[in-house]
């Protein structure tokens, strides 16, 4: 079932029952308020009140607020370009079939070099050919009103939705000005400030991927930060290694190998001395010295030689 799973993308669900209800309420409030402030509008001008591809937007406002798809540019800017898109082919394009096909594709071309992508854009652009004359009759006006004006509403609503609960930041831009802007304000840990490397090493591997990546470079530095923070937790204690004792840094190929503490200077504060040897694995017969700090990052767990395996202790 696991691999199943896999196959078909299916993650582990990290969301907590109220994290689900506020973003399903914030859609609710996004999509209601768009439909009673275009009521008047689409009354006087005999246009559909709402676009279907809002409802797409919210899911992204509302469910991931931290998605690069979701930020305001790509909101407002995804879905202009893909209305002014979808008019232009609708008016050169005769064959509905064609049309259609050609302002999805010309859409996301659009957005991409836009660095607006936002995938409701796609179905803004096809319902301007699709859409039928009210539509059609609009022209380019179908950019400003409704397309614009519905996602002017939605942001609006996804701002204050959003602030009314300090985790989901939205825009993430907004509140790193304001924090910047704040003196006295206590500043969260740097995302740059990572053992090994910084923001600049991670733009470069979401460049070297090649394919676009809804996470940004600060979601990703967090992401290591927190990884690393729950690494530790599952590393040997400083006052769990003795001397005499065997230690396998739990990796897996050719990165496994068990150490054996030959001397130890067990000092509390983690700086003392430790010296080793290799039993196993990688380096195996190498001996090093180490502080205990270092050892204990490296050894995950202790372990034990039972015959011919080594085995944890539990």
């Amino acid at each position: 079932m696991k691999a199943i799973a896999r196959v078909l993308g299916i993650d582990a669900d990290t969301t907590g029952h109220m994290e689900k209800l506020i973003s399903g309420v914030g859609g609710f409030v996004g999509i209601i308020c768009i439909m009673w402030l275009t009521a008047p509008l689409a009354d006087a001008r005999g246009f559909p009140l709402i676009i279907a591809s809002m409802g797409a937007s919210a899911v992204l406002l509302f469910a991931a607020p931290h998605g690069k798809l979701s930020q305001p540019w790509n909101l407002l800017a995804g879905h202009g370009v893909s209305a002014v898109v979808g008019v232009f082919v609708a008016q050169q394009v005769e064959p509905l079939l064609l049309a259609g096909s050609l302002a999805v594709g010309g859409a996301i071309t659009v957005m991409y070099y836009l660095r607006a992508t936002h995938p409701p854009g796609g179905a803004t652009a096809l319902v301007a050919v699709i859409g039928g004359e009210p539509i059609r009759e609009l022209g380019y006006l179908y950019a400003l009103t409704p397309i614009l004006v519905n996602a002017v509403i939605i942001l609006a609503v996804a701002v204050l939705v959003n602030a009314a609960f300090h985790w989901r930041r939205y825009p993430p831009g907004l509140y790193q000005l304001f924090e910047r802007s704040q003196a006295h304000a206590v500043a969260a840990p740097p995302a740059s400030d990572l053992a090994d490397f910084d923001l600049e090493d991670l733009d470069y591997a979401l460049g070297r991927i090649g394919s676009y990546i809804d996470v940004s470079e600060d979601d990703l530095a967090t992401i290591y930060r927190l990884a690393r923070e729950h690494a530790d937790t599952r590393h040997v204690p400083l006052d769990s290694i003795r001397v005499g004792s065997y230690y396998s840094n739990g990796d897996y190929g050719h990165h496994w190998s068990v150490r054996q503490v030959v001397d130890t200077d067990e000092r509390p504060d983690g700086k003392g001395l430790v010296i080793y040897k290799t039993v196993a694995g990688r380096n195996r017969r190498q001996s090093g010295t180490c502080t205990r700090d270092e050892f204990a990052r490296w050894a995950k767990y202790e372990v034990f030689l039972n015959e011919n395996s080594w085995q944890r202790v539990t």
